[in-house]
């Protein structure tokens, strides 16, 4: 994988399309994600947006913003102003289309960075999504922020299963992933488990059991409007769809998520459907 060292002009994107009814901004600390080529970076929708990915394989690069806490500050108050104008609040996802806590973040701090000068410019909520159970080395900092603003941690574990037939691993393992959620709801941090995209889950009363005790909210999102398309055709052009299908039938049809969603709500209060699902309605 080539890691590059780039900036930003304006790392705070107004939101539209999927995260539109979310949030008033995104902010992607990088671009390119080191886990696209690991099971998630099959399914993931980022890889097929060319703006992205520009003619890249998904997985190949990784372009480090390195002064994306100074683009942060340089703007926030412009577009704080725009948000309290034209939405309910300046809220932020970070990230929709990388991996906020890359291994490479231990290295370069970027997200790190940010999350500090958000300390001294919060935004009114921020929604911290990640496939990694490196979020836990920045507990502290969230931990500070949530006393300035609203913060909520969404942590991604789409199956209870180790791997897939004839596709990679995971890039963070199941395991660590449950105990990174855990460790956040521990301290005190408002923790959502992402299950998305649903993939086939082998033990459902186990996994939203553990789902339950981990975090206080689940959301389930299949590929199937998922991915940017309502019948999920990006996806069903990956070999996702027919390994999903080898190891439970019928996985790869809408009907699965409302199969485990029933399951969810035996063991949950708060279970989300879909992208208003990504926020825990209090």
């Amino acid at each position: 994988m080539k890691v590059e060292l780039t900036t930003v002009g304006k790392v705070l994107t107004r939101t539209s399309g999927y995260l539109d009814s979310l949030t008033s901004h995104s902010l992607n600390p990088y671009r390119g994600c080191p886990y696209g080529s690991s099971l998630c970076g099959v399914g993931c929708y980022v890889r097929h947006n060319p703006w992205v990915t520009r003619g890249r394989a998904w997985g190949s690069f990784l372009e480090v913003r390195q002064n994306a806490a100074e683009s942060y500050l340089a703007h926030v108050s412009k577009e704080r102003r725009w948000a309290r104008r034209h939405r309910s609040d300046f809220s932020i996802f970070l990230a929709s289309s990388t991996e906020p806590f890359p291994p490479q973040e231990s290295r370069y701090l970027v997200t790190r960075k940010v999350l500090e000068a958000m300390l001294n410019e919060p935004p009114d909520f921020l929604v911290v999504q990640t496939h990694s159970s490196n979020v836990v080395d920045q507990v502290d900092v969230l931990h500070r922020l949530n006393e300035r603003c609203r913060v909520q941690c969404n942590v991604s574990i789409e199956t209870d299963r180790n791997d897939l037939p004839e596709l990679p691993n995971h890039g963070s393992s199941v395991e660590k992933r449950f105990d990174a959620a855990r460790r956040l709801k521990d301290a005190g941090l408002p923790t959502l488990i992402t299950v998305a995209p649903l993939l086939p889950i082998a033990d459902p009363d186990s996994f939203f059991q553990r789902v339950a005790e981990s975090a206080h909210a689940v959301c389930l999102d299949h590929f199937i409007g998922g991915d940017g398309t309502p019948d999920g055709r990006r996806t069903r052009r990956t070999r996702l769809p027919e390994a999903m299908e080898l190891v439970e039938p019928s996985s790869s049809e809408l009907a699965y998520r409302g199969r485990m969603e029933r399951v969810a709500r035996r063991h949950l209060e708060r279970v989300g459907v879909g992208a208003e699902g990504f926020i825990i309605r209090c």
